[in-house]
């Protein structure tokens, strides 16, 4: 997805560390209560110092829904998010992304183009009404409309099983939902679940949507239980078993927690297994004196580490690699946005239009229906 986020003026790129925090003070004690600052676990500490809450991006978008004194809402995170937030905000509020290009690798994965093909193809083979599409967060709100308006539902690592379970489970009346799920973008996500319902390869396919019919044969269309999108979030990628196999040697006794998001060969051998709130309540809990090793983005993981100063959190990658996209947001694009508004300009202001805005609140109202 092509985004245009506009150079910044000299006057925040040349500022040294304590300036940028200086201005960023000042614009907030200006602004009080009319902003709110929202920091995804993923960002920098320059921009999660000044964040008012912080959170996964549901999390986050729920407490801008909440925030109603609030007339702007900055979220730090990408773009994804900033688009949720619009959609359960109210009509008086603004979503503001301090760097447009703060976007989604995997997001990007699966595009509404891409999916609505997909889909026409899946109803040239099969019955399309016994095809559940659901949607990770993760996903543009283009996404999470075409699910809604499909009869499908938006999960979130945390609640995936129960979402999947939900898909492809009875409603009231006792009728199966489906027979099938379509779930984009990340494959990973949609095969770990599988697995945790008790579905095995067999059941399984991968989507791809670079090829005709995806990769896949009429028979396997039909068949496959769950059709997942080959899409993979770049970071959590990045771990291997070899990695879990070397802290394993360094740190007999150690405690291995990953994302979701990791392939299935390292969340099989891991101690444990859940979202980013998993993640940090998974140390919180752990005896002081444990040695954790995190599968998920660096920032947060030294975070971790650094406000349990009882336990030692290392990441897993010993060649830690950071969201690229999250880390665009800085503390001088947070600046900018907010020196703008002081002014009374809206800079990076998100919207989302709002038939896809009335969609993907029905498929996110399905999702908390659901668990």
């Amino acid at each position: 997805m092509l985004r245009l986020q506009t150079a910044l003026p000299d006057r925040y790129t040349t500022a040294a560390p304590d300036q940028l925090a200086t201005w960023i003070g000042q614009a907030k004690a200006t602004l009080g209560r009319r902003v709110v600052i929202l920091g995804h676990h993923y960002q920098r500490d320059e921009v999660m110092a000044w964040a008012d809450a912080r959170g996964d991006s549901f999390g986050l978008s729920r407490i801008a829904a909440d925030q109603s004194d609030a007339e702007f809402v900055v979220f730090c995170g990408v773009h994804f998010m900033a688009e949720s937030a619009d959609v359960l905000t109210g009509p008086h509020q603004q979503v503001i992304l301090p760097d447009l290009n703060a976007g989604c690798s995997m997001a990007d994965m699966a595009d509404i183009d891409s999916v609505e093909e997909a889909w026409d193809t899946l109803a040239a083979v099969t019955d399309i009404d016994r095809v559940v599409p659901v949607t990770y967060m993760n996903s543009s709100a283009a996404l999470k409309a075409f699910v809604g308006r499909h009869g499908g539902v938006v999960c979130t690592s945390s609640n995936a099983r129960a979402v999947l379970a939900w898909a492809l489970g009875r409603d009231d009346t006792g009728h199966s939902r489906g027979d099938q799920v379509l779930f984009f973008p990340d494959q990973h996500l949609g095969r770990n679940t599988g697995f945790e319902l008790g579905y095995g390869v067999e059941d399984m396919a991968v989507w791809n949507p670079r090829l005709d019919q995806g990769g896949l044969d009429d028979v396997t269309l039909k068949s496959a239980s769950l059709l997942l999108w080959m899409g993979h979030c770049s970071v959590h990628q990045r771990f291997r078993t070899v990695h879990v196999e070397a802290f394993r040697a360094e740190h007999p006794g150690g405690i291995v927690v990953v994302h979701p998001e990791c392939s299935h060969e390292v969340v099989a051998v891991a101690d444990q297994v859940g979202s980013t709130d998993y993640i940090i309540r998974a140390v919180a809990d752990a005896p002081a004196g444990s040695v954790i090793g995190v599968g998920t983005e660096i920032h947060l993981v030294k975070r971790l580490d650094d406000e349990t100063p009882d336990k030692t959190v290392v990441s897993l990658d010993p060649l830690v690699c950071p969201c690229s996209t999250m880390f665009r947001v800085d503390a001088a694009h947070l600046a900018w946005v907010l020196e703008g508004l002081v002014e009374g300009e809206v800079r990076n202001r998100i919207t989302v239009d709002e038939e896809t805005a009335s969609w993907a609140r029905v498929a996110l109202e399905r999702m908390l229906a659901t668990v």
